[in-house]
């Protein structure tokens, strides 16, 4: 039998997986306002104000925290998935302009995505990106023809670019 220590058990060959946390959060703040309170000098205690101040900031840092897991919240629905925010025109009409410049119409039947981009499945088999639609309506509401107004107050001019071979339309407009 040998006397000798394995040199793997030595502390500094050991892996070190604790990482000091930066934030202090409000169990952290108890802990150490608790162990203030029990190691206090018995005859010269904590001044009431001082007790008080350290509570408010207590409360003050437990509402930030319970404010910011909120806002994250509202951050999160906010970034909603192009699908979800185009679902609306599942059963609508809607008329738009294919790769050969002709003005057709068709029902929404499902909406994907392409590259983060809402395509529009329609009824009549073609899929469009939901950036060219040029009118929405019930069904039998959206025509195929020009409504004869004017397009002058239309203001900025859309983007012309290569449409992918599946999907009429342009992903950046």
């Amino acid at each position: 039998m040998s006397n000798t220590i394995n040199s793997d058990i030595y502390l500094s060959n050991q892996e070190q997986n604790r990482a000091p946390s930066p934030d202090l959060g409000k169990d952290e703040f108890l802990k150490i306002l608790m162990t203030q309170l029990q190691n206090q000098d018995p005859l010269d205690p904590m001044d009431d104000k001082d007790f008080i101040a350290q509570m408010a900031t207590f409360s003050s840092l437990e509402q930030l925290m319970n404010m910011s897991g909120t806002m994250d919240n509202i951050v999160r629905s906010q970034t909603v998935s192009p699908v979800i925010q185009n679902s609306h025109l599942i059963g609508k009409e809607v008329s738009y302009i294919d790769e050969n410049g002709k003005v057709k119409t068709s029902e929404v039947i499902a909406v994907s995505q392409k590259n983060g981009e809402p395509v529009l499945e329609l009824s009549n088999d073609d899929k469009i990106y939901a950036g060219i639609v040029e009118k929405i309506g019930e069904p039998g509401e959206v025509d195929d023809v020009d409504d004869g107004e004017s397009d002058d107050d239309i203001i900025g001019d859309p983007d012309e670019g290569d449409s992918d071979d599946d999907v009429v339309g342009d992903a950046d407009e």
